[in-house]
């Protein structure tokens, strides 16, 4: 804290917080690491060592290449680095190669590489402000969005403990997100009006006259490289194009904040299909040119996988799948089932691979789909009928994501932080959605737990949890000190029955007869836990969302 008062008297306490938790980050550079580590060394060797026709070809490793050009072209130009360190580590047959300078190297590229992040979150702070300012630098918005963003738990322990390189990727999203928010122009003039994000409100004469647009080409760029980076952001694609669809390509509403049809803009249609064609040619037109794209898509989107990852992501498939497995025991014991005939491809096997439900009907690929475009289609008919302007567009997109996690197809875990990263942003702005942020972030880091299942990571995760949640729930509360209560007894009891949850996983079950016999009970009711949690937070998002009126209607009012 004291740190934090000097550093806020010279206006430097961004900086502080950012260098805070880069050296966080580089104590835990000696901690465990997934196989993941592995992956990624094999990608930095694929890419290093063999021609570009041969990178989504080669399987020597079982850890193959499926992530899309840009992040293949990413370990390339790392690669070229790495060799400084280690030239072991780009061998392609040297599978599993872990030296002390591999290590070094690799944990520091996540850290170097999160410069963007640090860098998206201070754009982001620029489109926070406006009323709840208090007297104390800790409980300004913008203060409270950064520790939020740069010390998010999740993201430090899936990047820095557990290892990927999702820091500079949610940076490219957040710097995307706020290009949406900026208009070009604006650091040098005066704020005449504030809405509730804190952004001037200029006279459409004066809009004009000054070219104040907003940076939606920016914006629609830097999303289109990051789903040539990494295609789990498709689940966020809906969100951009018809936000950019409606306030882009439409370029003026009428009072009531309804489309003026005539208003269609042709060029401006043009400049963004041009946008996305030059990047994906960019991208995919190598492989194009070598006949490769079917096999680059096998790559990226493998079906054989099965419904579920080895742990099961905490959403309605986990919930499925347990009620499945629940039906399957009582039909056992009942004799309503017949034992020979139960299929051999457990849920519960911790294997991935495809598998037959016992009792509930098996879902196939094409099913998750339809689910997720049912779930997603309410929040992109109120972005588009009912507008709110950026901050609707950022709930829209958070919606996507949540649904997307909700029914997708072989959903991970770590898909949670991309709503939960972006929910940080909204949770600064309105008592309701800080509700919903810190239960869903407090149940979605939870869930990550599994993740890191050795015993010297078990003090540092509980700890580090702690700290943020503790700090998330505090920090908000006194920001809408004025406001009614952020959770009411249900939602308090259930935050709390983490605590007897983890308790019982970690160091009751070890020690009980069933570790061996049903040794997928705690992950069981981890992620079923977690699920109902994740559910009501998406509910409840949502609910907000379909009754929340247009901004033409609120202005009125």
């Amino acid at each position: 804290m004291a740190a934090l008062t000097i550093a806020a008297g010279t206006g430097n306490w961004f900086s502080a917080l950012a260098l805070g938790v880069t050296l966080l980050k580089c104590l835990l550079i000696p901690t465990y690491h997934s196989t993941d580590f592995e992956v990624h060394r094999n990608w930095l060797a694929i890419t290093h060592s063999l021609p570009i026709s041969q990178w989504y070809y080669e399987a020597t490793s079982e850890w193959t290449l499926d992530y899309p050009p840009f992040f293949a072209w990413f370990e390339y130009i790392l690669s070229h680095v790495a060799k400084y360190f280690d030239q072991e580590m780009l061998n392609v047959h040297n599978l599993n190669y872990s030296s002390s300078r591999t290590l070094l190297f690799q944990r520091f590229s996540v850290i170097f590489t999160d410069t963007l992040f640090v860098y998206a979150v201070h754009e982001c702070c620029k489109c926070i402000g406006g009323k709840k300012v208090g007297k104390e630098l800790t409980e300004k918005p913008k203060f409270i969005l950064s520790v939020l963003l740069l010390w998010n738990f999740g993201l430090l322990i899936v990047d820095h403990i557990h290892f990927q390189y999702n820091g500079f990727l949610f940076g490219l999203m957040l710097l995307s997100i706020a290009r949406l928010f900026q208009r070009q122009g604006l650091p040098i003039l005066p704020r005449l009006v504030l809405n509730s994000w804190g952004q001037a409100i200029f006279p459409p004469w004066l809009t004009k006259v000054l070219g104040l647009q907003k940076r939606h080409m920016e914006g629609a760029f830097l999303f289109a490289v990051l789903l040539h980076f990494k295609h789990i952001y498709l689940y966020v694609a809906p969100a951009y194009g018809v936000y950019l669809l409606r306030s882009y390509c439409f370029t003026a509403n009428r009072p009531d904040g309804s489309i003026r049809w005539n208003s269609f803009s042709f060029v401006r249609v043009i400049s963004l299909g041009l946008v996305v064609f030059l990047i994906s040619a960019l991208s995919l037109g190598p492989f194009l040119a070598l006949n490769q794209l079917p096999q680059v898509f096998s790559r990226l989107f493998p079906f054989k996988r099965g419904l579920c990852h080895a742990y099961w992501a905490p959403n309605f498939w986990a919930l499925y799948n347990a009620l499945d497995k629940v039906l399957s025991v009582i039909g056992l014991k009942l004799k309503f089932l017949d034992p020979n005939k139960i299929p051999k491809a457990s849920m519960t096997s911790g294997l991935v691979q495809q598998f037959q439900h016992t009792v509930l009907p098996s879902v196939t690929p094409l099913a998750t789909l339809i689910c997720t475009l049912i779930a997603i289609l309410p929040s992109i008919f109120c972005l588009w009928f009912k507008p709110q302007g950026p901050r609707g567009f950022l709930r829209c997109l958070i919606l996507c994501a949540l649904s997307s996690f909700m029914f997708g197809w072989h959903v991970h875990e770590k898909a949670i932080l991309l709503a939960i990263l972006p929910m940080s942003l909204l949770s600064v702005g309105k008592a309701g959605d800080a509700s919903v942020f810190l239960i869903l972030t407090t149940t979605g880091h939870y869930s990550l737990f599994p993740l890191l299942f050795t015993a010297p990571e078990l003090p540092i995760k509980i700890l580090l949890m702690l700290l943020f949640t503790i700090y998330s729930i505090s920090s908000l509360k006194t920001l809408f000190r004025k406001e009614k209560p952020l959770f009411n007894w249900m939602e308090t009891f259930y935050l709390l029955g983490l605590g007897p949850l983890e308790v019982c996983c970690e160091f009751v079950f070890p020690l009980t007869s069933w570790k061996l016999k049903y040794p997928f009970i705690p992950l069981l009711l981890t992620s079923v836990y977690c699920a109902l949690g994740i559910t009501y937070a998406w509910f409840k998002l949502y609910v907000s969302v379909l009754i929340d009126p247009p901004i033409g209607k609120t202005k009125k009012q």
